[in-house]
């Protein structure tokens, strides 16, 4: 898991601009083992909120205040900063992000939370609804049809996709991956999917434990618009 960790840090960059505004976040736990946390806090310097740590889905939207930040993990809201112990797991999140995943992985040498966290950037701009955020964190390359679309990554890699249909409906599925050193297409996924033309999706390609075959996890992103000062 830490080698997937590095993996993700080293791709997830998508580019920002420079905002004053607020920011958002969601958080997923990729690959918890059994006895992983459902919640904990998350600490932003000043102030301290309970946030969901899911496997299956992503978690709430949480609001996080502008500016550079560098955010904790820990078990209990701390009474006052200075409290906060400096090997608590932490991310650093740069003024320009305003919207990002909080991919949080088990580390058990962590005695203080045993989890790590990274920020993978989820601005809107240039992650737009109804695309698709594909992280390939094997070692094969990966490929097929996506619905209309062609999907290609080589092995390490990160790719945007661009929506697979054009409206609230299923849609093929059909990929294959490809081992270091070896020509041969092996099957991985055939399937139909549903389409949210209004939904991001983020997907991991994970090696699977005791298989040749990696594992394709995926996860959708739907907000609710947010409502205007007046509206009901």
């Amino acid at each position: 898991m830490r080698r997937l960790l590095a993996l993700i840090f080293a791709l997830s960059v998508l580019g920002t601009t420079p905002s004053m505004a607020g920011r958002t976040c969601r958080v997923l736990f990729l690959a918890a083992p059994d006895n992983a946390p459902e919640k904990l806090q998350l600490f932003d310097g000043k102030a301290s909120q309970e946030v969901e740590l899911p496997q299956m889905n992503l978690s709430p939207v949480y609001k996080l205040p502008a500016g550079e930040l560098v955010i904790r993990l820990l078990t209990t809201a701390p009474l006052k900063p200075e409290e906060v112990s400096p090997d608590a797991p932490k991310a650093a999140v740069p003024e320009s992000l305003t919207d990002f995943y909080l991919l949080v992985s088990s580390d058990p040498a962590n005695k203080i939370v045993p989890v790590k966290l990274q920020v993978i950037d989820a601005d809107a701009s240039k992650f737009r609804p109804g695309q698709m955020l594909w992280f390939n964190l094997t070692p094969n390359s990966v490929g097929g049809q996506v619905g209309t679309e062609q999907l290609a990554m080589a092995a390490n890699s990160k790719a945007i996709m661009n929506a697979p249909a054009s409206k609230n409906e299923d849609y093929n599925v059909n990929l294959s991956f490809r081992m270091p050193g070896n020509e041969v297409l092996y099957p991985l996924c055939e399937t139909k999917w549903r389409h949210d033309p209004r939904s991001r999706s983020v997907l991991f390609v994970i090696p699977q434990a005791g298989s040749r075959s990696p594992r394709v996890l995926g996860f959708p992103d739907f907000r609710e618009p947010e409502k205007k000062e007046g509206q009901p």
